[in-house]
């Protein structure tokens, strides 16, 4: 079995109705993508839902896959047509050939040191270091699989942390991996909550990889009691909205860390939680920031 593979340059305009067209006409998926990515321009994306930061790229780039015996020329005119754009003077097809897609995703994820003492790694993979601390952990439906800077900075920061028996509060959980850690650093009561009921359903599989006792809820129940370390690596927007709620479960004394927040965003974060407890710049990540703070 076999596809097509279309590519072609459009501007950033033009990408999403474009995209929304080429599937409306028979494509079986589109995607847009940086035109320069690998050259001197291209254009790192950062933002969040109701950021002011306008998504695309100056030039970019639509791929789509199409079926084999699809009419690349007469699928191209019905998507421009029903976009309302002019034609696409030039356009490249690529035959994609039948794979072993499980396999070929696999390869794409390689075990992550985080530290000298502590690893990610996908359960297809043996563990590079069996004396460290390895969390079992595989890309799926929840975010957080250590290689994006955010849980990067949350992890560093948790081995800083963590003492034995602490307490811990994962706030916006993800696929647990906070929280694991955490339990595997040492912690005593674990908790995490996510608004996703898949990402808690993930955590829990998760966390049953990893041998770990931790309670995953969806944040629609009520969370109740007071950590050690309350930790939330969401995004600024959701942390503006939430702060009443996280800094609640700080018990006095306790350890808050916030990232998931762009450098230009800190000190607006700052200001917010300062009604709270007082939070600094722990650490930096390509432009994102790990705030955190002790509660009086």
């Amino acid at each position: 079995m076999s596809w097509q593979s279309l590519s072609f340059l459009t501007e950033a305009a033009s990408a999403e109705p474009l995209c929304d067209a080429l599937l409306e006409a028979g494509a079986l998926s589109a995607a847009i993508e940086d035109a320069d990515a690998g050259t001197p321009d291209e254009q790192p994306q950062f933002g969040e839902p109701g950021s002011v930061n306008a998504p695309g790229w100056k030039h970019s780039r639509i791929v789509a896959l199409l079926e084999a015996d699809a009419d690349v020329a007469a699928l191209l005119a019905s998507a421009t047509a029903v976009a309302g754009l002019p034609g696409i003077a030039a356009y490249a097809v690529e035959a994609v050939a039948e794979q072993n897609w499980v396999q070929l995703t696999q390869s794409q994820f390689d075990p992550i040191q985080v530290s000298p003492r502590l690893w990610i790694v996908p359960s297809w993979h043996e563990s590079p270091d069996p004396t460290a601390i390895n969390l079992i952990l595989d890309p799926g439906m929840a975010f957080g699989t250590g290689s994006h800077p955010t849980t990067r900075l949350c992890l560093e920061w948790l081995e800083r942390q963590v003492t034995p028996g602490c307490s811990l509060l994962d706030y916006g959980c993800g696929s647990g991996i906070l929280a694991i850690a955490a339990a595997r650093l040492g912690a005593g009561r674990v908790a995490g909550v996510d608004i996703d009921s898949q990402a808690v359903e993930a955590a829990r599989a998760n966390a049953e990889s990893n041998g770990v006792a931790a309670l995953f809820a969806d944040s629609a129940q009520p969370v109740a009691g007071e950590y050690d370390i309350v930790l939330a690596n969401i995004l600024a927007n959701p942390l503006r909205v939430l702060a009443p709620a996280i800094c609640a479960h700080v018990r006095p004394g306790g350890k808050l860390a916030l990232s998931g927040i762009l450098r230009e965003q800190a000190a607006e974060i700052i200001g917010i939680y300062s009604a709270w407890l007082p939070l600094e710049i722990a650490d930096v990540r390509e432009d994102w920031v790990c705030l955190a703070g002790n509660k009086p």
